[in-house]
């Protein structure tokens, strides 16, 4: 039960860094500093990704290309 809320909590905490409606006043690393300035996004999507594929959302299967099927 405490681990189903602290990801669920940290998926949130993630979505919401990344949605960001604060307009760049919360940000860890700035976003001006050549290549890692990205990094916290980066860590946040990885974040919101493992706590979505937790609860059962994959979202992995959207970039795998479809095997047809042989007849």
């Amino acid at each position: 039960m405490f681990k189903n809320i602290l990801v669920l909590l940290i998926g949130v905490v993630s979505l919401v860094y990344l949605v960001n409606p604060t307009a760049g006043i919360l940000e860890f690393i700035p976003d001006n500093l050549p290549i890692v300035g990205n990094l916290d996004e980066a860590a946040a999507t990885t974040l919101l990704v493992a706590s979505l594929r937790y609860f059962g959302v994959d979202l992995a299967h959207i970039f795998r290309k479809e095997k047809k099927a042989d007849k």
